[in-house]
C-alpha cells in the first residue's frame, strides 16, 4: 500500500514555485486548506494564478496571499467579501477572470475526466463569451448556441477534507464538498490536508468521496478556524 503522508504543510508545498497555477478548494469560507495557504504565505512564492470559487476575505483564506501580493491572477466566481481584492482589481494590480459558478465547476470536472473542452449555454451573449468560440447544437428538439470553455490546467490542486487515510482516500463534510472533490481530481499534483488522518481501513469505503488514486500528498492539519462569512441573527422580541 502506497503511503502518501507528508509531515506538514511546509513539506507538502515545498516544490510550489513562482508563477505556478493552483486550484484551491473551498466554498465561501468552508473547506479552505488553511494550513497550506499559510505555508505558501511563509514560503513567499509570487506570481501565482489561483483557481478558486472565491477569494477568501481580507484576513483569511486566499485573502492572506492577496495581502502579500503573491497572487498575479484570480480565476473565480464570487469575490464580494474581499476589500483588498476589490482594490487590487480596480487598480489593475490583479488580473481577474470571473466565471459563472457552474462553468467553473464543470471546467474542473473536465480536467479531472481528461476532457479538453466543454460546451455550455452559460455566458452566451455576455462579456464572458468575448473572444471565445461558440457552436449551435440541437438539444431536446431546440437549437441553441453554446460557448466552448477549456478544461483548467493546474500545476497543483490543494484541498481540505474532514477525514483522510494514509493512502489518500478523502471524506468531506457538508458544504466543503462543493469544490474540493472535483479539484482533487484535476491537479497534476494534489495536496490534501485533513482534520483527522487515520490508517488504511479506518474509513468506511461507502462514504469515501475522493479515492486516494487522485491524491499525491496528505497531512493532518491543525488549528482549523470555523468561520462564518456573514452572520445573521434574529432580532429579539
Amino acid at each position: 500500500m502506497i503511503n502518501r503522508v507528508v509531515k506538514n504543510a511546509e513539506e507538502a508545498v515545498k516544490d510550489i514555485t513562482d508563477n505556478m497555477t493552483l486550484m484551491v478548494g473551498g466554498f465561501g469560507l468552508c473547506g479552505i486548506p488553511e494550513n497550506s495557504i499559510n505555508a505558501l504565505v511563509k514560503k513567499g512564492v509570487k506570481g501565482l494564478t489561483c483557481i478558486s470559487n472565491n477569494a477568501g476575505v481580507d484576513d483569511f483564506g486566499l485573502g492572506l496571499l492577496l495581502q502579500t501580493k503573491q497572487i498575479k491572477k484570480m480565476i473565480s466566481s464570487y469575490v464580494g467579501e474581499n476589500a483588498e481584492f476589490e482594490r487590487q482589481m480596480l487598480s489593475g494590480e490583479l488580473e481577474v477572470e470571473l466565471i459563472p459558478q457552474g462553468t467553473l465547476a464543470t471546467r474542473c470536472l473536465a480536467a479531472g475526466y481528461g476532457m479538453p473542452v466543454i460546451y455550455t449555454p452559460a455566458g452566451v451573449g455576455t462579456e464572458v463569451a468575448i473572444g471565445k468560440e461558440t457552436r449551435k447544437f440541437n438539444y431536446n428538439g431546440e437549437e441553441k448556441e453554446y460557448l466552448m470553455e477549456h478544461a483548467f490546467e493546474a500545476d497543483f490542486a490543494i484541498v481540505k477534507a474532514w477525514k483522510g487515510d494514509t493512502a489518500g482516500n478523502l471524506i468531506f463534510r457538508s458544504t466543503a464538498r462543493n469544490f474540493n472533490p472535483m479539484m482533487a481530481m484535476a491537479g497534476k499534483i494534489t495536496i490534501a490536508e485533513v482534520e483527522e488522518l487515520v490508517e488504511v481501513g479506518g474509513l468506511d469505503p461507502d462514504n469515501i468521496h475522493t479515492p486516494g488514486i487522485y491524491v499525491h500528498r496528505i497531512f493532518q492539519g491543525e488549528k482549523y478556524e470555523k468561520r462564518i462569512e456573514q452572520r445573521t441573527v434574529r432580532k429579539r422580541n
